[in-house]
C-alpha cells in the first residue's frame, strides 16, 4: 500500500564535553566508541519511557573510520552502551557533516515509515586519529587537474576563500572570533549550555581519573590584540590563524529522533520538527562556501526567505566561512539570529560529531524564543560540499 509521509521531530540530544586532541587534552587517555557509548547511554537515562527494544537504529558517523572508530561503530556502540542486541546500527561519513547526515539519512526512513525511533550522532577523537590518517587520494586528482593541490588542506581553502571575498578581511574574521569567545562565555555564565553536557570519565597518567564537567576549548577574555599575534600557517602573511578558525578536537554527539505520533505515543516530548533538509556540491578549493548553495536550494524548496528564518546555527569551521554564508545573504556580521551561544570557533570542532551540537544548541533556542518559527543548521564539508537542515519550532506561539 502507498506510504504517507510522517513528521520527524527532534526529542533530545546530548553529548560530551569537547576536549582539545592531543597528548595533554581531556581524552588523550580515553577511546572514542567510549565517548558515544557514554553519549547514548545519557540519551536513553534522560528519556525513561522510551523502552530500549523501541529504537529502530543507531546511526553514527566518524570522518576516520579506524581503529576506535571502526568497526561498524554505530552498532559496535549500540552493543557497547547496553542496547538489546535486536537493535542494528551501522556507520556513516560526510566528513564535518557525519553527525548532520546520520540524522537526515535516518530521518528520511522515519518519514518513508521504516523506523519509529532512531538514534543518530557522531564521534571524532582526532588526538588518536588526525583528519586524513591513512587516506591515500588518488593521484588523478591532480594529475587530471580535478582540484587544485589547496583542495586538500582545510586551511588553503579558507585562505583561498579569503582571496574570493577580498572584502573579508583579517581584522573581520578576527572580530567574529572574538564575538564567538564572548557569547560562550555568556552562554556559559548564564547555564545555557551545560545542560546538555554529559560528565564523561578521563584518565591521566600524571592526574589519574577525573571528570570531564566542560568544554576545554574556549578561550574567554580573549581579545583582538592577541588574535593579532598569532601566525598564519597555511599563508605567508595569510588571514587564517588558530584564533579564527576551530581547533583539532575530540568529542562525541547523540540525538534521539522519532516520528510525531510515536514520540507522543510514548511520552516522550520533542523540541522541534524537521521540515527538509538539503546537501549541495562546490569547487574543493572554496569548499567553505558549501553552505550557500545548500541553503539556496533548501529555502527555494520551501518557498521560505531569510526573512522567515529565526535562528541560524552555523558551523565555525572557520570564520572566514561563516562571513562568507552571511556575506551572500546579506546578514549582518553581528546579527542576533547567527549563533547565540557562540560556536566552534571557541568550543570546538569534532568533525563528524559537530551537526548533532548545532541541533542541540537551536532546540534550546527553540524553547527560549517561542516567537521563532524557523531555524537552520549549517555547515561546509570538505572536498567541497555544505549541508543545511530547516527545523520548526514546536512551541512556536504563531501555531495556537
Amino acid at each position: 500500500m502507498p506510504r504517507t509521509a510522517r513528521d520527524v521531530v527532534f526529542v533530545d540530544g546530548v553529548r560530551t564535553p569537547f576536549g582539545k586532541a592531543g597528548p595533554k587534552g581531556l581524552y588523550a587517555e580515553t577511546r572514542a566508541d567510549d565517548l558515544v557509548v557514554r553519549a547514548i547511554r545519557e540519551l536513553m537515562r534522560r528519556n525513561p519511557s522510551l523502552p530500549p527494544e523501541r529504537v529502530d537504529e543507531v546511526a553514527v558517523a566518524a570522518t576516520t573510520q579506524t581503529g576506535d572508530q571502526g568497526l561498524t561503530i554505530g552498532r559496535s556502540a549500540a552493543v557497547l552502551a547496553g542496547l538489546p542486541k535486536s537493535v542494528p546500527g551501522y556507520a556513516i561519513d560526510r566528513m564535518c557533516a557525519g553527525a548532520m547526515t546520520a540524522v537526515t539519512t535516518t530521518a528520511a526512513g522515519i518519514s518513508f515509515g521504516s523506523y519509529d525511533v532512531v538514534v543518530a550522532g557522531g564521534v571524532e577523537h582526532m588526538g588518536r586519529h588526525p583528519m586524513g590518517e591513512g587516506v591515500d587520494p588518488n593521484p588523478r586528482f591532480l594529475a587530471d587537474k580535478l582540484v587544485d593541490p589547496s583542495a586538500l588542506v582545510m586551511g588553503s581553502t579558507a585562505e583561498n576563500l579569503h582571496d574570493r571575498f577580498p572584502q573579508i578581511t583579517k581584522e573581520r574574521a578576527d572580530a567574529y572570533a572574538v564575538r564567538s569567545q564572548e557569547k560562550v562565555a555568556a552562554a556559559y555564565a548564564a547555564g545555557k549550555i551545560q545542560p546538555d553536557l554529559v560528565p564523561t570519565a578521563i584518565r591521566s597518567v600524571e592526574k589519574g581519573w577525573g571528570l570531564a564537567t566542560e568544554d576545554e576549548p574556549p578561550r574567554p577574555g580573549t581579545t583582538l590584540d592577541d588574535l593579532a599575534k598569532l601566525k598564519t600557517p597555511f599563508r605567508v602573511h595569510g588571514n587564517v590563524t588558530a584564533g579564527n578558525a576551530a581547533g583539532l578536537n575530540d568529542g562525541a554527539t547523540a540525538c534521539l529522533l522519532a516520528a510525531e505520533d510515536v514520540a507522543r505515543e510514548l511520552g516522550l516530548t520533542p523540541r522541534m520538527r524537521l521540515i527538509d533538509f538539503s546537501f549541495a556540491g562546490v569547487e574543493p578549493e572554496v569548499m567553505g562556501v558549501g553552505p550557500v548553495p545548500a541553503t539556496e536550494k533548501l529555502l527555494a524548496r520551501n518557498s521560505l526567505t531569510m526573512d522567515d528564518i529565526g535562528l541560524i546555527e552555523i558551523n565555525e569551521a572557520f570564520a572566514v566561512q561563516v562571513l562568507a554564508f552571511l556575506e551572500h545573504f546579506k546578514i549582518a556580521d553581528d546579527d542576533p539570529r547567527v549563533n547565540p551561544w557562540g560556536g566552534a570557533i571557541a568550543l570546538g570542532h569534532p568533525l563528524a560529531s559537530s551537526g548533532v551540537r548545532l541541533m542541540n544548541q537551536l532546540s534550546r533556542l527553540f524553547e527560549e524564543r517561542t516567537d521563532v518559527r524557523y531555524g537552520l543548521t549549517t555547515m561546509c564539508v570538505g572536498m567541497g560540499m555544505g549541508g543545511t537542515v530547516l527545523w520548526e519550532n514546536v512551541n512556536w506561539e504563531g501555531a495556537k
